[in-house]
């Protein structure tokens, strides 16, 4: 085993503190990592460092013995902007390796662990790819963008016996844990229904715009990869992506696989019997996008329904919040929210369950992020917060909220075979989608 990730002592404590290391400048953590013997730090490269990519990065960069050593992304424009970005936090860039193709980078021998934070349609790839290359691999969410992505990035896996963590950094953080365990104290009594909900008053697609050269700098050819091929439009591009099939799949599967996950998560549930779904582009018809700016589904579990229900444009949910997750029992409803968790008591109800509301007292990023380091270097991978078969669980739920949306029908999962039971909906809406070349490995 690479000596490097053995699991240090001297960094143990601060890697277990997330409160202290959280607090530390970035000064004092060039002081720890001078005192972490160079066989003991872990080098990590970081691939689409845009806007998640780069969040999860600089979390990295956070934890004592953690060094970047190389970043890669398809725009010089945001290659700059990292490398000064990354002076600012006071880290010598001048030996820091730059590539466009994420390859290239994990050619690099002394990486030890990949982040991954391009478009969804990128995730599945670039994680095969970096576990085939000895490469642990933290993989922003939704892992997959489609069924048969999610399975395969789980056979990698299993198959090259590295670290995986999906990027659902709300497995961390310590108020969703608490509103789950007291959910499970059954004091709520029988849950019938689950509602999540995602509405999002400062998202909205882009205008309509003519397509157009890429901008200078831009690696048009290497953003799509599998995509299909298409003239560059930058109202499809960078933070746009989301709302087109080719590349995501809209507000379900970017906020979804961190509410889904909880309301699974709470329930201890596997996969729905039925799924049926519907919505469109109510609020933006003028706006540009392929994904529903409005919509609902109904999960059909054993014991209780799920709904989802998201909504662009909006910020009055249920309960005055812009998002979040009830669990509505017979004695009372526990709504849990990145805000903080709280219940209220059903008037009828003889159980005094009230809870007054919980805030969070921890960055569940900075957690997830030293979690995942921490396992890196002990190799228990069940103690992963939110390892692969985890995101991929979350994004098969999630995908079939979509695929019953885009089919407009009523679809049945039979759980034994692991597809739907219409043939006809397997072969179009279960299969990833390559294109210009690019295949989906065979693991």
């Amino acid at each position: 085993m690479n000596s490097r990730r053995k699991f240090i002592v001297n960094s143990s404590a601060l890697m277990a503190g997330g409160v202290l290391a959280s607090s530390l400048n970035n000064n004092a953590f060039a002081i720890f990592k001078n005192r972490i013997s160079p066989s003991d730090q872990i080098n990590i490269g970081s691939i689409g460092i845009k806007g998640m990519g780069w969040a999860d990065t600089t979390a990295a960069l956070k934890i004592p013995g953690v060094n970047l050593v190389a970043i890669c992304d398809i725009d010089q424009t945001v290659i700059d902007q990292r490398k000064a970005d990354l002076v600012k936090l006071n880290v010598d860039v001048s030996k820091l390796k730059v590539y466009t193709d994420y390859r290239k980078l994990l050619d690099h021998k002394d990486i030890d662990v990949v982040i991954i934070g391009t478009p969804d349609h990128w995730h599945a790839l670039q994680m095969i790819h970096a576990c085939e290359s000895g490469k642990d691999v933290y993989v922003e969410k939704p892992v997959g963008n489609s069924i048969e992505e999610c399975r395969t990035m789980v056979a990698a896996q299993q198959r090259y016996n590295k670290a995986v963590q999906a990027g659902q950094w709300q497995r961390s953080q310590q108020h969703f844990r608490d509103a789950v365990d007291f959910l499970r104290t059954g004091q709520l009594g029988n849950i019938r229904t689950v509602k999540v909900w995602c509405y999002q008053g400062w998202m909205k697609p882009d205008i309509v715009r003519p397509d157009s050269a890429p901008p200078p700098g831009v690696d048009y050819d290497m953003w799509l990869g599998p995509a299909q091929k298409r003239p560059f439009n930058a109202s499809r591009f960078h933070f746009n992506f989301r709302w087109f099939w080719d590349y995501a799949g809209g507000l379900m599967t970017d906020w979804g696989v961190h509410l889904m996950d909880y309301a699974i998560f709470g329930m201890n549930a596997d996969v729905p019997k039925s799924v049926s779904a519907l919505g469109g582009k109510f609020a933006y018809p003028e706006l540009y996008q392929e994904t529903p700016d409005t919509m609902g589904a109904l999960y059909e579990f054993d014991k209780f329904n799920l709904i989802w229900d998201h909504a662009m444009g909006i910020d009055n949910g249920l309960f005055g919040r812009d998002h979040g997750i009830a669990f509505i029992g017979n004695n009372g409803t526990l709504e849990m929210d990145r805000s903080g968790w709280e219940v209220l008591e059903e008037k009828r109800s003889t159980s005094k369950v009230a809870v007054e509301r919980k805030k969070p007292t921890d960055n569940g990023l900075q957690k997830h992020m030293e979690n995942f380091m921490s396992v890196v270097k002990s190799r228990k991978f069940a103690d992963l917060n939110c390892s692969i078969q985890t995101g991929a669980h979350i994004a098969t739920v999630c995908q079939l909220g979509n695929i019953a949306f885009r089919t407009q029908e009523k679809l049945t999962w039979d759980k034994a075979k692991g597809k739907f039971t219409n043939n006809s909906i397997n072969d179009k809406y279960m299969m990833a989608k390559y294109n210009n070349g690019y295949k989906l490995p065979k693991v």
